[in-house]
């Protein structure tokens, strides 16, 4: 495959959703190393049938520039970026995360778990691999690092394992990476592991590990229908995206568990900063404000929020997507350390999480909506003149705040798509503001 249309298809969390063969791969992890500088990098892969074979063609081309290897075997994505923060040593990880079993991809990181974006080394890393690439006269050795032991002490120095009550937590690990790591994480607390697909199997024989599709939560629903668990948990397929259903069987919105971690993180360092990308509720800004917090708005996407937190030194940051970043996970997002937080504020606080949400969720939300458009621009241009006298913004697509109602309209990097995000005080006048938006778009493509 080309590397234009690898690298055309890269999207914001650091992910090639294609294909890949062996060659390409081979010339990328050259390039990586070649951009890294470092003597020493660490290289992790999940369970898919093509990630093996990848993963030794990146370590080939890692070695062929003279660069040893940390081969880290299967391990999730926030375990990469353990590796990254705690050798300080760039790091790659074969994955496609959510995507089909038939794709796949890579995370890149540099030392430190620091972030590989557009601005930030994509553009060299492309260049470079498209340009000769002369075999080192010394190559790169590999070795074998085992990190599961190391990665769950350094969850349990964020949370406090004494905390924890006797919660019962069904978890879906979707075959796929959660659940190399979640029985040894359960081992150190008295809390309950009701485990459902947690053989990683790169088939994903019961269903794609997405758990932002409704139909993918079906089987931990009749789960926690059966079990009576104090919450349910489903994993992406590469585990560093966790989606929370309550007690009742209600799914947490990304805002709301955004806002009830960053409760959490201001009543041990108050007057912390806390970002939220802008598709965030309002709801989050608010609660931050209240707790007595610093509230920083960003773009959407793992570059740019982890950029933002080292600028603002802020302590926690979150997603509407499920994705939630931590400072002292090396400014990375894990969605087993997002759990694991969860489940001491309920240790703590005592009530179930279909009580306690209530007070983090004053408003109604549309989800992610999707329109197909054949000119993006002109149509979020016609979106933005109907709404003229509205307060607009261009930090992230176009956001309109009408007061009490807002919406954000972002074009899609890979699709003729547009996506709408939209809130207001109740469903009703969701629907509204949604229905006004949609009928612009159709008109205005």
């Amino acid at each position: 495959m080309d590397l234009d249309t690898i690298f055309k298809a890269y999207d914001v969390r650091g992910l090639y959703p294609v294909q890949i063969d062996e060659t390409t791969a081979r010339r990328i992890g050259y390039a990586f190393a070649d951009f890294a500088g470092a003597d020493r990098i660490a290289v992790g892969r999940d369970c898919r049938l093509s990630s093996p074979s990848i993963a030794g063609a990146l370590i080939h081309g890692i070695n062929d520039a003279g660069v040893d290897v940390a081969d880290l075997g299967e391990v999730t994505t926030d375990g990469l970026y353990f590796a990254a923060g705690s050798m300080n040593l760039p790091g790659v990880v074969v994955t496609a995360s959510h995507n089909p079993p038939e794709y796949n991809g890579l995370k890149f990181c540099l030392a430190g778990a620091a972030p590989v974006g557009e601005e930030t080394g994509l553009r060299a890393i492309k260049e470079s691999a498209a340009s000769p690439q002369p075999v080192s006269p010394e190559r790169g050795s590999t070795e074998p690092v085992d990190i599961l032991g190391g990665y769950v002490d350094h969850l349990y120095s964020i949370v406090d394992a004494d905390a924890f009550a006797r919660l019962r937590i069904a978890a879906d690990g979707g075959n796929g990476m959660a659940g190399v790591a979640l029985p040894s994480v359960f081992e150190r607390i008295p809390s309950e592991l009701i485990g459902l697909y947690l053989e990683p199997d790169g088939t994903f024989p019961n269903h794609p590990a997405d758990p932002l599709r409704p139909e993918n939560l079906v089987d931990l629903l009749a789960l926690m229908n059966a079990e009576r668990p104090d919450f349910g948990v489903a994993f992406d397929g590469d585990a560093d995206r966790a989606f929370f259903i309550d007690d009742a069987g209600v799914p947490l919105p990304g805002s709301t568990t955004t806002a009830l971690i960053a409760d959490w993180f201001l009543r041990r360092e108050p007057g912390a900063a806390i970002v939220h990308n802008l598709i965030c509720s309002k709801a989050v800004p608010e609660r931050v404000a209240e707790a007595g917090g610093t509230a920083v708005r960003t773009r959407v996407g793992h570059s740019f929020i982890k950029q933002v937190m080292k600028e603002t030194g802020a302590v926690f940051g979150g997603e509407h997507s499920g994705h939630y970043y931590f400072r002292d996970n090396y400014r990375a997002d894990s969605g087993i350390l997002a759990l694991l937080v969860l489940m001491q504020v309920l240790s703590e606080d005592g009530r179930p999480l279909s009580e306690l949400r209530a007070e983090y969720e004053p408003y109604a939300g549309s989800g992610e909506i999707n329109y197909d458009v054949a000119d993006q621009t002109a149509a979020t241009e016609a979106v933005a003149a109907a709404f003229g006298q509205a307060a607009l913004d261009h930090l992230d697509g176009l956001t309109v705040d009408l007061g009490d109602r807002w919406f954000n309209l972002r074009p899609s990097n890979t699709e003729p798509k547009l996506r709408l995000n939209a809130e207001a005080p109740d469903a009703a006048g969701v629907d509204e503001l949604v229905a006004s938006v949609a009928r612009i778009i159709q008109e205005g493509s």
